[in-house]
């Protein structure tokens, strides 16, 4: 079983967990909340963006820009592909050593 590296990587599981749990997020309460930079943040949110997984939208508030991200139908199913892969490598490993 192969995991999908988009997902996978450590800091972009971390970003759509964030987005899963929680739906449409600020950049700045999304860059807090998982303790990243901001260029750390932005770079990752291009790749989802290129993958057709985050949509990006920016507008004013108050005068002032405001960025949200919120998973697409794709981002959501491929998160939650990713997760049924990792329960079936729990499963395999449980299924293994007898516990099961």
């Amino acid at each position: 079983m192969e995991l999908d590296k988009l997902v996978h990587q450590p800091t972009r599981l971390q970003i759509f967990t964030h987005l899963y749990a929680n739906g449409e997020t600020t950049f700045s309460a999304l860059a807090s909340a998982l303790d990243l930079t901001e260029g750390n943040l932005a770079s990752h949110i291009e790749r989802m963006e290129d993958a057709d997984c985050v949509t990006v939208e920016k507008t004013f508030v108050d005068r002032k820009p405001r960025t949200t991200y919120e998973l697409t139908d794709r981002g959501e199913a491929l998160f939650e592909s990713h997760i049924e892969s990792l329960e079936s490598l729990i499963d395999q490993i449980d299924s293994d050593d007898g516990s099961a």
